[in-house]
């Protein structure tokens, strides 16, 4: 009896083996998200429905370029004929002016009134006095220097989502230029 433990023992390790061996088909449950992540990943998705529900259809004429963006002049709502919303960039030859008494609604797609700074533009070369037609989501505010010493701050808005998403999750102090 005291030989066959020893087997009976190698034979019960064996068994344990390789049914162990067998179960590690199973794939494993993902781990959790440190808490932290799942908190960022929240807020990412409120800041997305935001952007979604501030988004502004940008018609307007290009008045300055900058480096990471372009100044407009919204509520050029004559921009939105057939022929000139196959492109989001207009060039200056066409004939559009500001509609007299527009005022800007809060829902979603609403046109843009005002002056406003347009970031991560599509593909495409803007100069100052084309023309934007394009969708743009709220990204903060930009601050920049008019003339002389004069610093004007206006909605910064983008026309990437997923950078808009981004840009509020960032510094304020990354939104300003000179």
């Amino acid at each position: 009896m005291i030989r066959a433990l020893p087997s009976a023992v190698a034979a019960l390790l064996f068994a344990a083996a390789f049914s162990a061996a067998a179960q590690s088909n199973v794939p494993a449950a993902p781990p959790a998200p440190p808490p932290n992540r799942q908190a960022t990943l929240k807020l990412s998705e409120e800041l997305r429905a935001q952007c979604l529900a501030g988004r502004r259809s940008i018609c307007g004429k290009i008045l300055r370029i900058f480096p990471n963006g372009i100044l407009v002049e919204c509520g050029y709502t004559n921009l939105l004929r057939p022929p000139l919303t196959k492109s989001w960039l207009v060039p200056g030859s066409v004939v559009a002016s500001r509609a007299p008494a527009l005022v800007e609604s809060k829902e979603p797609g609403a046109l843009g009134v005002g002056t406003v700074f347009l970031t991560d533009l599509p593909r495409g070369k803007p100069r100052q006095y084309d023309y934007v037609v394009i969708a743009g989501y709220p990204a903060g505010d930009f601050t920049y220097t008019s003339v002389g010493a004069i610093r004007k701050t206006v909605r910064r808005f983008s026309a990437n989502l997923d950078k808009a998403v981004k840009a509020n999750l960032a510094p304020p102090e990354q939104h300003a230029a000179k």
